[in-house]
Formats: structure tokens, sequence, C-alpha cells
């Protein structure tokens, strides 16, 4: 007779008990983000509002916003309102803006910028540390860790911080919190997280620069309640960024919006791949410079002395910004092309500082879709709004979790 094998224990993940209690933890979440969004976009803001705007039940955005009282996240706002004259006035909330802060750092080719934003995402405070370079992992995390906590201990009113975002360019994995490759850096598997947290006592999250700068449209920006963002970065390094029903597209290891070596039309530049016209060799910073300085226009590699130029008429200037603005169109055209987003956001020198670098990129792109075309929301920070977003990010998709980490950080 033969004998029936017995079937295989459930694993605890499996059973009923904990899918319900996984489903739960999720539910909460959401709807905490979904309060916490909420007065942030419309604060202040009564909670029967929040409660029709979210579709969550009165009961549940007062006991979620009580919760975040306790924590500090909210407060009351001075006036109450009334209520059509009749019953007891509603008490709206609002962001407390007093309490916290977040540390931010952005590591690009040339300097690190550290940043302390307030929960707007405003910057309250920056600093710009150049490499001179010396761009040894070790030297620059550290140093910027220092140059973050002295800029925390200058803050106003001593406000704690919730954490630390990082952005970079290149390929930066965040769930490891590490930068896999940076090749204009030179820096190969860096654990990002692991130096700045242990210099800094703090949560630490690390992601590229244009995924963090696209929740930042979202959750500070233009962008704010669009279906889908593509955000398009063209510095030194250029990447891209793209987002659909308020989720950024990561991928495995968060290999999602390499596009450097992308073909561009019409390019003639030499890539250190074997192709000539590939995205990051056509477009950077670096380029810029280069031919700038071939023209005679500047002697460094500082691509705001090129707008300066510009600015001041020279007509070689404005033609390299233009032409450059141009190229980012063809660009933004064949990003356009594949994902057809609502709204897409270009952080480019010239985009941002000239208004015919902007007609220029909308001219390539096409007048009917030129309008969904705009340059990023943030020309005055980009780079610290980047970095300070990353962890402002985790706060606003986790509320009450991103607490947790304080409180673990603090005792």
């Amino acid at each position: 007779m033969s004998r029936t094998a017995a079937p295989p224990l459930p694993s605890p993940l499996s059973t009923p008990v904990a899918a319900r209690r996984a489903a739960d933890s999720a539910r909460r979440r959401t709807s905490a983000s979904l309060i916490l969004r909420s007065v942030l976009e419309h604060g202040p803001v009564a909670r029967s509002t929040v409660a029709r705007l979210t579709g969550l039940s009165p009961a549940s955005v007062t006991e979620y916003c009580a919760r975040f009282a306790e924590l500090g996240l909210i407060r009351e706002a001075a006036a109450p309102r009334q209520s059509n004259g009749v019953g007891r006035p509603h008490v709206p909330v609002d962001l407390d803006d007093g309490r916290f802060v977040v540390g931010g750092v952005h590591v690009a080719v040339p300097y690190t910028t550290v940043a302390v934003l307030d929960l707007r995402g405003r910057v309250v405070a920056e600093r710009r540390l150049p490499h001179g370079g010396r761009t040894d992992p070790g030297q620059v995390l550290a140093r910027a860790a220092d140059g973050l906590n002295a800029l925390l201990a200058e803050v106003p009113g001593r406000r704690a911080a919730l954490g630390v975002g990082v952005a970079a360019g290149g390929w930066v994995d965040r769930d490891s919190g590490t930068i896999v490759e940076h090749p204009l850096l030179g820096w190969l598997d860096v654990p990002v997280r692991d130096v700045i947290g242990a210099r800094t006592g703090l949560p630490v999250h690390v992601d590229g620069h244009a995924r963090a700068l696209v929740d930042a449209e979202r959750l500070f920006g233009r962008a704010r309640g669009s279906r889908s963002v593509l955000h398009l970065f063209v510095g030194n390094v250029v990447d891209a960024a793209f987002a659909t029903h308020d989720e950024v597209h990561h991928g495995h290891r968060s290999q999602a919006g390499a596009i450097a070596h992308l073909p561009l039309g019409a390019g003639t530049e030499p890539c250190d791949c074997g192709r000539v016209g590939c995205l990051q060799v056509e477009l950077s910073e670096r380029t810029l410079c280069r031919r700038a300085r071939e023209a005679g226009v500047i002697d460094g590699v500082n691509p705001m002395h090129i707008v300066a130029a510009a600015a001041d008429g020279d007509p070689v200037a404005v033609r390299l910004l233009v032409e450059r603005a141009r190229m980012v169109g063809r660009a933004a055209g064949l990003l356009l092309d594949v994902l057809n987003p609502d709204v897409v956001v270009v952080t480019e020198v010239g985009v941002v500082h000239r208004e015919d670098c902007l007609a220029a990129l909308r001219a390539e792109v096409g007048p009917e879709r030129a309008a969904s075309v705009s340059p990023t929301s943030f020309p005055d920070s980009v780079l610290a709004v980047a970095g300070g977003t990353v962890a402002l990010d985790v706060l606003y998709r986790n509320p009450l979790g991103a607490a947790a980490d304080l409180s673990e950080s603090l005792t």
C-alpha cells in the first residue's frame, strides 16, 4: 500500500492570522500617509475635510490626528473655523513647523551639498562642501556627515532631526543604502547608509537623485496630484525617474532610470562605451563647459559662469545653452514617446534659468506636448531638496514608522 506524503506545513506568513495582520498593518500605514499628506497639501484644514478628501471615516481621521499631535508632527491652528454658524467650531490642523527637521546630503561630482529641511520641504540651511579633487568615498562621506552635524547644531530652536536623506547620481540601491556604481566619482559598492548613520546617529535613507526629485515634485512641487511624472536630470550625470499612481519605479536593485547610454540623434561626442552620441557625453555639464572653454566663454568648469555670460549678452554663451536645451528636448521627446507621462520635469541649468532655453526645449518636444514640460520647482535649491526629500518621502509614506525610528535613535 502506497503512502501519501504529508502536506507541507504552512509558513507563518501564509496563515490567515499572519496575512490579516500584514493587511491591517499596510492599511494603517496607507491611512496614516493619506492623512498626513492631506494636512501637508491643504492645511490648515478641518479633520472633517481630511475625512472627505481621503475617504476615511471621521473617527479614523480624529484618531490618527491625535497620534500625530502627540508625536509633534501636526498641531491645531490658532483660530477655529466656524461650521456654518451651527454647532461647535471646526478646529483646523496643520503641520507643526517648529518640532522637526530632516538632514539632506547630495553627492555631486565636484562637491557635496548638506542641508536641513523642514517638514514642508523648505530649505532651512544649506552648505556646499567642495571635494577639491579628493573623491575617496570615506573622506567625502565623513566630511558630509560632519558638515551636516554642524549644520543641524545651528538650526534655530534646536529642532530634532527625524533622519537623513542621501541622494546621488549613478546606480544607487535604495534597499541596501549603497552607491553601487558612480563612474564619474570612481565609486563601487559604497555603504553610504552605514557610514553616514555611524557618524550622525540618525536613521539614514539613500536613493538616486532623479527619483528623489520625482518625490519632491509630488510632495511639494508642481506635479502634486499628477497621475504620472517623469523627471529628467541633466547635470554632470544624466538620468531619469518615472512615477505612476504615486509610486516611483525602482526596478531590480534600483537600476531603473539609467539612460546615460541611450543614443541621441545627431550626437558627435565619443563615449567610453565605444559608441558616439550617448546622452551623458552629449548633455553633461562637463561637455558644456569644455565647449565653452574652447569658445573662450569661460576658463573653468562651472556651468553657472556660462549662464552669467549669457545674461551679460555673450552670443556664444547663449548659443551653447540654447543648443544644449534643444538636445535635452530631444531626450525628453524620446522618453515621452516611451512613457507618455502627464507631467515632465526637467532639471537642467539653462532650462532652469533662461526662458529661451525652456522655449527651445518645448519646441523640440512639439507643440502638442510642450505644456506638459516644466523646469524643476526648486531652481535655487534643487540638490538640497533632492537629499532631504529622500528622508521626507519615508516620513510621508509611513509617518508612524518614521516617528518610531526617531524614538529608537533618541533612546
